[in-house]
């Protein structure tokens, strides 16, 4: 399996957890509901997948702002400078009552989902739309370290059954760049 199709969760998991030592973004209006993203908001993060090689690094940069003024929060990140990439809207469904996503890809397929928490784990679940190589949802979870790192694990579904995706650990990096091509 490509390593482009099992990033379907990546953007919009880390965004909602807390950080220890992250820059708080101005006092600008933000959705009530995202409160708990305001310390990620002018954040980069970079991440370098479990299964990555010195020969065939894989590495994710993603970076975090007020968007739709303060009705959602946008993600954007990019794999290896732009092999593959994508951007996230969080935001709060008054209808369902809950975090929901939109998350959209280079590789011309796009997400739906939800976001739950519990103390210092999240946890998303969505569907995907369009052409993913066979996979119709992914889930994932993200964790806050007591290091100030971010772990994030994903699984996939296709052909009727659960598949663990990827296991990457996020360190904060403002000097990172999200490249897009």
């Amino acid at each position: 399996m490509p390593w482009k199709t099992l990033l379907v969760a990546m953007a919009m998991i880390p965004a909602a957890l807390p950080t220890i030592a992250a820059k708080v973004a101005p006092a600008e209006p933000l959705d009530e509901h995202l409160e708990n993203f305001r310390p990620f908001l002018g954040t980069t993060w970079r991440g370098v997948f479990a299964n990555s090689t010195p020969e065939k690094p894989v590495v994710d940069v993603m970076t975090y702002e007020r968007a739709l003024n303060g009705e959602a929060v946008r993600t954007f990140h990019s794999i290896n400078d732009g092999d593959y990439g994508g951007e996230t809207l969080i935001y709060w469904d008054a209808d369902r009552k809950t975090l929901a996503f939109f998350y959209l890809t280079t590789a011309g397929f796009r997400t739906e989902g939800t976001l739950t928490s519990e103390k210092n784990k999240y946890a998303s679940l969505e569907t995907v739309k369009g052409e993913a190589n066979g996979i119709t949802q992914v889930r994932g979870v993200a964790e806050l370290l007591p290091t100030g790192r971010i772990l994030v694990m994903a699984d996939y579904f296709k052909e009727g059954k659960w598949h663990p995706a990827r296991k990457t650990e996020y360190v904060r990096d403002d000097t990172a760049r999200v490249k897009f091509r």
